[in-house]
């Protein structure tokens, strides 16, 4: 293993996973920190479940897990959030990045979310989610980590007590040579945490390039591009084309939605359309929820006798609202989660292996459920969407989608792509 990371959730984690496998190194995702020995691999990547649990315990779960992966022979560490930068003024990534880098013995690092093929741009250090501000565009109303500052230095700033400071266009353009000095420039005046701008891929790479030699790299899947490259130069790994195909597994094919992105609300209109789909009742679920998933069950093993099926709780901002009024944000986002982990558990026993699953922490429920040990990336299906296929008995073919990923057919394109 030459690179090892930390993923703060499981579609983030397959989506930095499906980046790394592009540019030709060979990556394995491991759902949390493996017990045994390291997988065969030139990257190793750690998905945790630690986004939006509080501070505290994100620390601890990424500490843990940057020390299994020193001990089992990574070089560098990179630890990998959102593209727009999903979270609080609690943190959790001003927190673990300080941790890792207390770790590490390191004293600098940069923070670059920028993801341009899915329209995620930085410039003077403000993050743009297509052509608007983050803070104009749908992420201000997550239900769990509302985006209200587009302003990366001011946003980090309060999660962190060192100082946060900027590598402007102007440098990133000038190439990694310069983004270098600029780095050694911001460490110099005691600046911990750069935010680094990116309008483009080729930018990406420079920063790539540039932080060959950083302990620690913190940012979206997008700044791992230009990494390869650096490990090809210094001849740790071989060269290798992109993602082989996986294995078929066959058999029925489930969609599982928990995200309420608006990406993945046009995803859930656009298939049901087309296909038998039915919503997860918040109501029924709070009052009998074993009641609820015996009929949400009952329902989908006649429907998947037709086809492929559909079974959400995707919802628009004010009905989520409303929601969690009702219930109170943490319990409405628990029974949800805990309903569609039931749910996946009870689908594989009748045999299904197909799993499209929309959202980071319904990812997460549906993976740990189905006791999912690692997992081997295939193609990509869409930007930031690799096919994966589980490792062990029985396999899983799954499509893991961070909430604001895939164009409005995606359903159907996963279903198809692990068919």
């Amino acid at each position: 293993m030459i690179l090892g990371c930390i993923a703060d959730d499981f579609t983030g984690a397959t989506d930095l996973a499906n980046t790394l496998t592009r540019r030709g190194m060979h990556t394995v995702q491991t759902i949390g920190i493996p017990q045994g020995a390291a997988p065969e691999a030139d990257a190793v990547v750690v998905a945790l479940k630690s986004r939006t649990v509080p501070a505290a315990e994100a620390v601890a779960q990424s500490l843990a897990a940057c020390r299994w992966l020193k001990s089992h022979g990574a070089r560098q560490i990179f630890f990998k959030y959102c593209s727009t930068f999903d979270s609080t003024d609690a943190g959790n990534i001003g927190p673990v990045a300080d941790a890792l880098l207390d770790a590490l013995g390191a004293g600098f690092t940069i923070a670059c979310p920028a993801f341009p093929e899915n329209g995620r741009s930085i410039y003077l250090g403000h993050l743009f989610v297509g052509g608007e501000l983050l803070s104009d565009s749908p992420m201000k109303n997550h239900p769990l980590t509302p985006m209200r500052d587009a302003s990366l230095v001011r946003v980090l700033g309060r999660q962190t007590p060192h100082k946060v400071g900027l590598v402007p266009y102007r440098t990133v353009k000038q190439g990694a040579p310069a983004i270098a000095e600029a780095y050694a420039s911001l460490a110099a005046q005691g600046i911990r945490h750069a935010i680094v701008d990116a309008l483009e891929d080729r930018d990406l790479e420079h920063i790539g390039a540039a932080s060959s030699a950083l302990p620690l790299i913190t940012g979206g899947s997008g700044v791992a591009i230009g990494l390869p490259q650096n490990y090809l130069t210094a001849r740790l790994i071989p060269r290798r084309e992109g993602a082989a195909a996986l294995d078929k597994v066959g058999g029925p094919g489930i969609v599982l939605s928990g995200s309420c992105s608006a990406a993945t609300l046009g995803q859930v209109e656009r298939f049901a359309a087309t296909h038998p789909a039915r919503a997860i009742d918040p109501a029924a679920l709070a009052a009998d929820p074993e009641a609820t998933v015996r009929d949400l069950l009952a329902w989908a093993t006649a429907a998947l006798k037709q086809g492929p099926a559909l079974i959400y709780a995707s919802a628009p901002p004010d009905k989520v609202a409303a929601v969690q009024a009702q219930f109170g944000r943490d319990r409405a986002g628990a029974m949800i989660e805990q309903a569609i982990a039931r749910l996946a558990q009870g689908l594989a026993a009748d045999g299904v292996r197909r799993f499209v699953i929309a959202g980071g922490e319904t990812s997460g429920a549906v993976v740990s459920a189905l006791k999912v040990e690692a997992l081997e990336i295939g193609p990509q299906i869409a930007p930031g969407v690799p096919a994966c296929l589980a490792h062990g008995a029985p396999r899983y073919a799954l499509a893991l989608k961070s909430g604001n990923f895939g164009g409005p057919d995606f359903f159907g394109q996963a279903l198809e792509a692990l068919a």
